[in-house]
């Protein structure tokens, strides 16, 4: 047989059958005459995507693709609002679809804001090997280095002394404020907690689940921009709720080696004692593999910047870890009805946090309420203590999309999974919408529920994942602070009616020591 050196020829390991030759020899004459493959195929590529053609339609030409990045690169940084795309003379649609399909992209490349580089990463293992290699000492040299404050073995701990000094340091009104949410959040999680319970299964055996707290958690606080008093009680609570036996809390100072008096006073007030001046990588670390003064723990709970969460990604498995809830993030979807003053409100405080990390998201029905969203931020941003750092998130990572109906804008959420939504829309459009969603970690329903009551005394715990995280894990709750254990128990009885199907799945999977275990005991 003759074979163009140009030609590989595959020859595959199972026999074509008798209608696959006739549909090869089917397809060379077509080729011969001079058919495009595409349309043997019945596919074409064009700018990543994959087209179904036929006779029928024009071939997507690869020098098309120019058009496609030419109009992309003049308009990727203009408003939806502003642009508009209209192809006449449609052959295949490729132009059209590319284009869409480049500019929905944008949504994907904004949420990849999240995602950790390779320089963050090495510095972070790099970190987390010293502190398991040198304990204490590599704790308090990252400690000098990053929170530049300096201290020892035995201060490292805040005193008895300390956390009861900071209770009496606060006002009244902000103990009662303290408390009052507390209670809240006690009260809400209360609900949530599994109860032990035994059942007879249809064989006869008694099954049954039992619950009950994890020995010894790690709680991280971030401290390095402002005092989250808000973090200890969404946290801490939970553990002392569930009757963790032992529980630990790392928290960076401030360079004088202090920890702010606000959040020390709610841990007293909560009850815990154990608390340590450390932040950062380090903290994960001291946490995760134990030092002399920290003791290792089995789980580690809390927010975090970056640095956080990738060491807690890095020591999950030797310790277990909650959740990704990493820099906040918020999206708004709002209707025609919602008040411009009071998303702006809302959209400045997710700003107001300071990281420098925060994402915002904003999506809406009304082109015209955006335009007085614009005007309302910047009346309102000069009169904020933290206006700069607002107007940076504002201006750099925050995406706003104009959609046709809200069902689309539910769409847009799903595959966003903020950490909070609020759905600022009419009253009737709130649980319908609210069915729809299905990734976000808490919903703030209805025009006057602003995520300022969930970050500070709703009652669910605003410890949430960050980073589209929402796709897969759940805002934290009392459970994630427990253990679950499955129990089984047959007698006799119930274990011969086991017997058949024992000694069938012992003889599928070849495994006849483990029917036999059964047997014998009959």
């Amino acid at each position: 047989m003759d074979v163009n050196p140009y030609i590989h020829v595959y020859t595959p390991k199972k026999e074509l059958n008798a209608l696959q030759i006739k549909k090869f020899h089917e397809g060379l004459s077509s080729l011969n005459r001079c058919t495009p493959i595409q349309y043997l195929t019945e596919q074409a590529f064009f700018y990543d995507l994959s087209f179904k053609v036929n006779s029928s339609v024009l071939i997507p030409r690869s020098e098309t693709e120019e058009l496609v990045r030419l109009i992309y690169s003049k308009n990727q940084n203009r408003k939806s609002a502003e642009l508009q795309i209209l192809d006449l003379g449609t052959g295949s649609g490729c132009i059209a679809i590319a284009l869409k399909s480049k500019f929905q992209n944008a949504l994907r490349k904004f949420c990849e804001q999240a995602v950790v580089s390779g320089d963050l990463t090495d510095v972070v293992t790099s970190v987390l090997s010293d502190v398991g290699k040198r304990g204490d000492r590599a704790v308090l040299e990252y400690t000098d280095k990053f929170d530049q404050a300096k201290l020892t073995a035995k201060t490292m701990r805040v005193t008895p002394e300390d956390l009861k000094a900071s209770v009496k340091s606060l006002s009244a009104a902000d103990r009662k404020a303290i408390r009052e949410s507390i209670a809240l959040v006690k009260d809400f999680h209360k609900k949530t907690l599994p109860k032990d319970w035994k059942a007879k299964n249809a064989q006869g055996g008694i099954v049954g689940e039992r619950f009950y707290p994890i020995q010894r958690v790690g709680l991280y606080i971030p401290g390095g921009n402002v005092p989250l008093v808000s973090t200890v009680i969404m946290t801490a609570v939970l553990a002392k709720l569930v009757k963790c036996p032992e529980i630990a809390v790392c928290t960076p100072p401030d360079a004088d080696g202090n920890v702010a008096p606000g959040m020390l006073a709610a841990l007293s007030i909560i009850g815990i004692d154990e608390v340590y001046k450390v932040g950062g990588i380090q903290a994960i670390g001291a946490m995760a593999f134990g030092t002399k003064t920290i003791p290792a723990v089995d789980k580690i709970y809390g927010p975090g910047n970056a640095y956080v969460m990738e060491a807690k990604r890095q020591v999950l498995g030797t310790v277990g870890i909650d959740l990704l809830p990493g820099p906040s993030e918020l999206m708004i979807i709002a209707d025609a009805g919602a008040n411009p003053r009071h998303v702006a409100a809302d959209l400045l405080a997710q700003a107001e946090h300071g990281s420098g990390k925060e994402i915002i998201y904003f999506a809406t029905t009304s082109q015209s309420l955006l335009r007085k969203i614009e005007k309302a931020i910047a009346k309102q941003l000069p009169t904020l203590h933290h206006a700069d750092k607002c107007a940076k998130i504002l201006k750099g990572r925050c995406l706003a999309v104009t959609c046709k109906t809200l069902a689309q804008a539910v769409k847009v959420a799903n595959y966003v999974a903020p950490e909070h939504l609020e759905l600022q829309v009419a009253a009737s459009s709130i649980e319908p919408l609210s069915q729809q969603i299905t990734t976000a970690g808490a919903i703030l329903q209805g025009y006057m529920t602003p995520t300022v009551l969930g970050d500070f005394t709703a009652g669910p715990s605003h410890t949430l994942p960050t980073g589209r995280a929402g796709r897969f894990f759940s805002g934290l709750q009392a459970t994630d602070f427990m253990r679950r254990s499955s129990t089984v128990r047959y007698d006799a009885k119930s274990l011969a009616k086991a017997s058949p199907v024992v000694e069938t799945f012992a003889r599928l999977e070849q495994l006849d020591a483990h029917g036999k275990s059964l047997t014998i005991r009959l």
